[in-house]
């Protein structure tokens, strides 16, 4: 689990291999991510817009870029947060995932990046 915060904005990633629906021998690597935004500050804000970076262990880069999350756009008052899950799929066993999501600060329609921390994507299998 990793975690970044940016002007007040605490966002914390997990990441699983799905080995179940992996399929290794046709250069299917599926992992879930499940992140946290939580909101310390004292402004409620709007999740606008993400932007991933995502690298595999064979050199691609893909980049992720559009509105909201998951098909929302959540508000997030001071003090609450919102999770969800969400999936990646890889030509390797192995990569990296890292971005912003673009929030809006609804007292004075201002907007800012929020990091999305680099976090790993590897089976456990990887790490023995």
């Amino acid at each position: 689990m990793v975690n970044a915060i940016t002007n007040d904005i605490d966002v914390t990633v997990e990441s699983n291999y799905i080995e179940s629906q992996s399929k290794p021998e046709m250069d299917f690597f599926l992992f879930s991510y499940k992140i946290k935004i939580s909101n310390q500050g004292n402004e409620a804000v709007q999740l606008i817009s993400r932007y991933w970076n995502i690298f595999d262990s064979i050199n691609e880069k893909h980049i992720v870029e559009g509105e909201g999350v998951v098909g929302f756009k959540p508000l997030i008052e001071p003090g609450q947060f919102f999770e969800y899950e969400s999936f990646c799929q890889l030509k390797s066993d192995g990569g990296t995932m890292k971005g912003y999501y673009t929030l809006l600060k609804v007292s004075d329609n201002s907007y800012f990046k929020a990091v999305i921390p680099d976090f790993i994507l590897m089976p456990e299998y990887r790490f023995n």
